[in-house]
């Protein structure tokens, strides 16, 4: 199986067109063969048919999904679309590479993962922050035990959602949920690190800022977020997730880390580049030791090397037969996690997190 090449089929053309670039790399196993879009992007299929030598673009996605040609999925389709392109391409025998967020419901993020069980296929949840280099650097440094015993963390993502508003109008309109779509990026960077979430206490609020682009209905949800994170293992963390706001003079993507040892930062933005600082107890001078990360600009978003890299691992999974990560497990606990965030916000209450997946 070792010389295996995976075909695989890609839901949703927005950072779904990071999968493409696959076709050009001869250690990652997989070839983008096929794409799936809605009718008006048939030009813009076009163009990447020719690009990438693909066999078949289509506006069906089901029709894709069953051709028994296919090994993987890619599923980048809007967030509320998830769950069906998921349940469809495991019932039809494909692994599954999903963005994030896996799912918007903790139901269906329980039928998935009974559905991994059952067929055994490979699942991974495209979370591009485990995935960014300068995050890496920071787990590394935490595996490594330069900060000694890490007893509390932070994680940020703060994103003025308006100009996403009016290149992906499905956000403002389908809508989607950011409880799920944003602040499971720092809720799963979270539990990257620090394991199954005991109990969680949010606040949030409605900014009025989020609103439909084409027909200009409010968004129905609180929009920010804070979240007090309590862990199995006795760590706490603060999760926090900003999108109705003017965004402000701060990295976009953050990753905290407060040890014994040492304390360490890392920080993101897109096409922005990023650092890694971190002081260590042992050194008499506290003077922070620092990485510049240069900023990576190729694809959607500019995360085309990240998703490269969750496909290189991807690959290596379907090679090796061993578990992707984050898989469809660990994406269904973050999901479960922002879920109670969502509730603690709605109550006023400390919630309990699910789970037994």
């Amino acid at each position: 199986m070792a010389n295996k090449e995976y075909k695989m089929g890609v839901i949703g053309l927005g950072m779904g067109i990071n999968m493409l670039p696959v076709n050009n790399r001869t250690d990652i196993p997989i070839k983008v063969t096929q794409i799936s879009g809605v009718p008006a992007q048939k030009a813009m299929m076009a163009d990447l048919e020719a690009k990438y030598g693909l066999d078949r673009c289509t506006d069906n996605f089901m029709e894709m999904i069953e051709d028994k040609d296919l090994d993987i999925i890619g599923v980048f389709s809007p967030d509320p679309l998830h769950y069906e392109h998921c349940k469809a391409a495991l019932e039809a025998g494909k692994h599954v590479v999903c963005t994030k967020p896996l799912v918007a419901n903790l139901d269906h993020a329980k039928e998935l993962c009974s559905l991994v069980r059952k067929t055994g296929l490979k699942f991974m949840v495209g979370q591009t922050m485990r995935y960014e280099a300068q995050f890496a650097a920071i787990r590394k440094m935490y595996d490594d035990g330069e900060l000694g015993d890490v007893f509390m963390g932070e994680a940020h993502y703060v994103h003025d959602m308006r100009p996403l508003l009016e290149a992906t109008p499905w956000r403002g309109e389908m809508p989607q949920d950011l409880i799920y779509g944003g602040l499971a990026h720092p809720m799963d960077a979270m539990r990257w690190f620090f394991g199954d979430v005991e109990e969680v206490h949010a606040l949030g609020n409605k900014s009025g800022f989020i609103k439909g682009v084409i027909t200009g209905k409010e968004y129905p949800w609180q929009d920010n977020y804070m979240v007090n994170v309590k862990f199995k293992n006795g760590v706490i963390a603060r999760c926090l997730g900003l999108y109705g706001l003017v965004h402000p003079p701060m990295p976009m993507m953050g990753i905290n880390l407060y040890g014994t040892k040492g304390s360490a930062v890392a920080e993101f933005s897109d096409f922005e580049g990023g650092k890694v600082k971190a002081t260590f107890d042992k050194y008499e001078i506290k003077s922070p030791f620092e990485s510049i990360y240069p900023p990576e600009t190729e694809g959607a978003f500019g995360h085309g090397r990240t998703a490269l890299r969750y496909m290189k691992h991807f690959g290596e999974c379907l090679v090796n037969d061993t578990e992707p990560q984050p898989s469809i497990f660990e994406g269904a606990k973050t999901v479960a996690a922002c879920a109670a965030a969502f509730e603690s916000m709605n109550t006023g209450e400390i919630v309990k997190v699910f789970n037994e997946f």
